[in-house]
């Protein structure tokens, strides 16, 4: 009876195992079903982004190929002869590199000159200008005085006019002032740039005004706390002001052209207006493409190293923290 009776027991337990092994192999199958899932999904969005990622990348190179494709060609054309700058069928790259457009274009505008007295005006409105914003910043920032708001939003409503409307009453101010054929004529009325005084404040407003009160209850004067803590501390944003009023006191185009006639106060913009133009009235596009190359050149060289702090004081200035 003993015998018959484990016999049967066995049964039951084996009959009671079973089912739960297969459950557990449809578990495991469930699992694995799951695990393959996730790894398709992870799969599919690893395969988009790197979709995405090539798509910007495309994107960019076509929109860069657009921007650089001009200043490639200004350096073709300034190295072809003037028989093939006037094909019918353009070239892409010049058959014969003719290196002496750029001595001819050197030498045809007297670029030494214009080099230099564009520098001359570029330097002296730059840091008279950084003069200016620096302390006009710092007063609407820090300092409070009566109608600060007021003056400063009058200031940024100037912002919206145009800036030609200016030209006819500053061409009367100078004509008034005998300042015709100077250079303070190119550099005194462009010295106040609102834009600039409203990119200086919003930077030094990010610096907490607790240095400022520590400061003065240890009695450091307004100018001196200005150029010991302020200054460094907004350095970025002051390096791309710098750059950008260069950059804009060396293409300024229109101005020059009113006020500076004679050689001795042209600038590289005006300068070079009529200096390949001959008796025919037919031009040298290929010395005259050289000349634009050489003029172009110390921008894209500032640009080149000087990116970076542009990028980063504008950013820097967009917030208030």
């Amino acid at each position: 009876m003993d015998k018959e009776e484990n016999k049967m027991t066995e049964k039951v337990d084996s009959e009671n195992i079973a089912p739960e092994n297969d459950s557990v192999e449809i578990v495991k199958i469930e699992v694995s079903q799951e695990e393959l899932d996730v790894k398709k999904i992870k799969r599919s969005q690893k395969i988009g982004k790197i979709a995405a990622t090539v798509g910007v990348y495309i994107f960019l190179i076509f929109i860069a190929i657009i921007v650089l494709f001009p200043f490639y060609w200004m350096l073709n054309s300034s190295l072809k002869t003037i028989e093939e700058y006037k094909w019918t069928k353009p070239s892409f790259f010049p058959n014969k590199l003719d290196w002496a457009n750029y001595y001819e274009a050197y030498k045809a505008a007297s670029l030494g000159d214009l080099f230099l007295h564009t520098v001359y005006v570029g330097l002296i409105s730059t840091v008279l200008s950084l003069i200016i914003t620096v302390l006009s910043a710092f007063a609407f920032a820090r300092l409070d005085f009566k109608g600060k708001n007021a003056v400063f939003a009058v200031l940024l409503a100037t912002m919206m006019i145009p800036g030609e409307l200016f030209t006819i009453t500053n061409y009367s101010t100078i004509y008034a002032l005998g300042w015709q054929n100077t250079f303070s004529a190119m550099i005194i009325p462009f010295l106040v740039s609102v834009f600039y005084i409203y990119l200086l404040r919003q930077n030094f407003l990010q610096i907490p005004n607790e240095l400022y009160l520590a400061a003065k209850v240890d009695g450091t004067s307004d100018f001196k706390y200005l150029l010991k803590v302020m200054v460094p501390l907004a350095l970025p944003t002051l390096i791309s002001i710098t750059i950008l009023k260069m950059m804009g006191a060396w293409n300024t185009y229109v101005w020059p052209n009113l006020v500076a006639n004679d050689d001795a106060h042209k600038l590289i913009t005006n300068g070079l207006r009529n200096a390949f133009t001959a008796a025919d009235g037919t031009s040298d596009y290929p010395v005259q493409m050289a000349a634009v190359a050489i003029v172009s050149a110390p921008l894209f060289i500032v640009f080149l190293f000087l990116r970076k702090y542009i990028m980063k004081g504008v950013s820097r200035s967009g917030i208030k923290g």
